[in-house]
């Protein structure tokens, strides 16, 4: 059962990596820099909004594969509707203007990962994946909120 509870290494490296978009996107908005590649300002802020789309599509499509296993046609129902709603969210979210994006998706971030932490008190998903899955979003929502308010 340890096994359950400690992150395996692979996830938690990628985990954090995937925040490093996240921070440099917030750091360059924030600090008014231009970012090689990225451009600063209105590019910084569409990076940000297209990253943050793209990583709740991504987490969507977890739960999608973790309710395939499930055995009750009701749950995995209710599991897969679940799951597509990420990325309409985002989707959505690109509607909007850059500041009404950024809080949008901070709010998703925010729901998600409590969302994910819940298939672990589902028993469902490792107690590890709960922990990182509130850890990753707790950061990328704190990160999309500084943004947000940088706009």
């Amino acid at each position: 059962m340890s096994s359950e509870k400690s992150i395996p290494p692979a996830a938690l490296v990628l985990g954090v990596a995937g925040i490093v978009p996240f921070l440099a996107c917030t750091v360059g908005l924030v600090s008014g820099l231009t970012l090689p590649v990225l451009g600063g300002g209105a590019q910084l802020t569409q990076a940000l909004i297209v990253y943050g789309v793209a990583i709740l599509s991504f987490l969507g499509g977890v739960r999608w594969g973790i309710a395939i296993g499930y055995e009750s046609e009701a749950v995995q129902r209710r599991d897969f509707i679940i799951a597509v709603v990420p990325a309409l969210i985002g989707w959505g979210a690109t509607l909007l203007s850059p500041v009404g994006a950024l809080w949008t998706l901070c709010a998703a971030f925010i729901l998600l990962g409590l969302l994910d932490y819940g298939l672990y008190c589902r028993e469902v998903a490792p107690e590890w994946y709960g922990r990182l899955r509130l850890a990753l979003s707790g950061a990328v929502a704190v990160l999309l909120g500084v943004a947000a308010a940088a706009v």
